[in-house]
């Protein structure tokens, strides 16, 4: 449970400037006067230290809230144009279409598909396997996490499925999510406590 212990403010409004800020991205002063317009005097210096306070214990609640995911990943890398720049989106999703994890990179490369597993497996679990198109990148990312595994001492190993085209899963997903939509959830458990 987050401790709002000497706060200044109810714990609502806390809540709820943390929440905008990190949901909309806004700078500190702007958040000042969003939260003037809804007749909370705090200076922006405060929100500054509400955010640095409070949004770890948030995203630490949320990812203990994290559902369990589905050992049979899809993975898939695509071109897209974010800020003006080409840039590569990798993203995982598990057999249900949940979106696992993605990153972008500059690179379509084995050291991009590598950190990305890391990344996933990380925030997720090992898979039993993991289907991708014919990517010699990714499959050599993959590859090169299985060989830390063995060098670790286990004796599995995650199973590599290469598909010519693949469709369904991973096209069809929704677009990757940020700790957002968990901040959101999150924001309407404390509220209802």
């Amino acid at each position: 449970m987050i401790s709002f212990k000497g706060a200044q403010f109810p714990k609502d409004v806390i809540l709820y400037a943390v929440f905008f800020y990190v949901r909309y991205g806004v700078s500190y002063r702007d958040l000042e006067e969003i939260m003037e317009e809804r007749g909370v005097e705090v200076d922006h210096a405060t929100l500054n230290r509400w955010v640095i306070r409070y949004s770890p214990a948030i995203a630490v609640k949320a990812k203990s809230q994290k559902r369990e995911t589905n050992k049979s990943w899809r993975m898939d890398e695509t071109y897209i144009k974010v800020k003006g720049q080409w840039t590569y989106l990798y993203r995982a999703v598990d057999s249900h279409g949940d979106t696992l994890d993605f990153m972008l990179s500059e690179r379509r490369d084995e050291e991009a598909a590598t950190a990305f597993f890391k990344q996933t497996i990380n925030n997720n679990g090992f898979p039993d396997k993991v289907v991708m198109d014919k990517s010699g990148a990714n499959y050599a990312g993959l590859a090169n996490i299985n060989l830390l595994l063995i060098l670790a001492g286990f004796a599995t190993m995650i199973d590599i499925l290469q598909v010519k085209y693949l469709k369904g899963g991973i096209q069809l997903a929704p677009p990757p999510t940020t700790y957002c939509d968990a901040a959101n959830q999150i924001h309407e458990q404390f509220l209802s406590q």
